[in-house]
């Protein structure tokens, strides 16, 4: 397919534009040195700069005309017509993430949803902590340091994401039901997890150019949902930011909070079947298996 210029200098605009209003908050805040413990999570933990975000990229199949700006770029190249991807140097390069990203969408999607964690994975990482060793410093908890830890003792913790569970305080480590690994990622996440639907939007850009800026739009904005209701359900007192608390620590709470879980699992879902079917059509034809693959991928920072 080709894209007159007109029509994708139109459409890069207006990604430019979106994603400048979604970042102004955030970027204003950074500037000033002020954190937000909601909305900088996405910005900060999964570290793609807004400069890197508002490039926007067509995906494969699409000649670019007047794009020579994108001929530098990386894993483009120029063609008859214009400027395209350069989807086999990109899968010649990227290949090994493409396959480990297929593999563990595929297989968290395999799986049943859990609806008995309650988001209990912040409460963990403030257990038997003193007012400075808590995440979000300059936050106080809504019940006190003895009430969280009360209600982190009188319940089951069920995490199953090993980038949650690796800020679990260490006398919260023992209480979980599981002990996630890097190793065992494929084999443990499952779809009603909050995080595993935001690391949706770290999967989508980790594959950029190859995967389509709109879709990644699309998943950043299940993923800002998901991050949420996550700390809606955390033992921290933000009513200062306006964020209305889930008391996940009563029956009421608990049922709203998996209510909430559902609906945007359910968003998860459908964007993981989209990343899924994006990958598919990367590889087409082409024999790249998924039953051998590395698990190691790139970490990233934060909770």
């Amino acid at each position: 397919m080709i894209l007159a210029e007109g029509v994708w200098r139109s459409l890069a605009d207006a990604h430019a534009g979106a994603v400048d209003a979604l970042a102004a908050a955030h970027v204003a805040r950074r500037q000033r040195g002020i954190k937000h413990p909601v909305e900088d999570f996405l910005w900060t933990y999964y570290s793609y700069r807004p400069a890197l975000l508002r490039r926007w990229h067509p995906g494969p199949g699409v000649v670019l005309e007047g794009a020579s700006e994108h001929a530098d770029w990386r894993y483009y190249r120029a063609v008859p017509g214009g400027v395209s991807l350069d989807l086999e140097g990109f899968l010649a390069e990227r290949g090994d993430t493409v396959r480990f990203v297929r593999r563990l969408l595929a297989a968290t999607a395999s799986r049943p949803a859990q609806w008995s964690c309650f988001g209990l994975h912040e409460w963990a990482m403030v257990y038997r902590t003193t007012p400075d060793q808590v995440r979000h410093v300059g936050w106080p908890l809504r019940l006190g340091h003895e009430g969280t830890d009360a209600v982190v003792e009188a319940s089951s913790l069920r995490c199953t994401h090993f980038d949650a569970f690796r800020f679990f305080t260490p006398d919260a480590v023992g209480r979980n039901a599981l002990a996630p690994t890097r190793e065992r990622q494929v084999s443990l996440e499952q779809p009603g997890c909050l995080h595993a639907v935001m690391d949706l939007y770290k999967w989508s850009y980790k594959l950029v150019p190859a995967v389509p800026s709109s879709l990644v739009m699309e998943v950043l904005s299940v993923a800002r949902e998901a991050r949420e209701l996550d700390m809606r359900a955390a033992p921290y007192d933000l009513a200062a930011l306006g964020v209305e608390p889930i008391r996940i620590e009563t029956p009421e709470g608990k049922a709203e909070y998996v209510a909430e879980q559902r609906r945007i699992a359910g968003l998860g879902e459908v964007m993981r079947g989209r990343l899924v079917a994006a990958l598919d059509a990367l590889v087409g034809d082409r024999q790249i298996s998924t039953d051998t693959v590395s698990t190691a991928v790139p970490r990233t920072s934060g909770e």
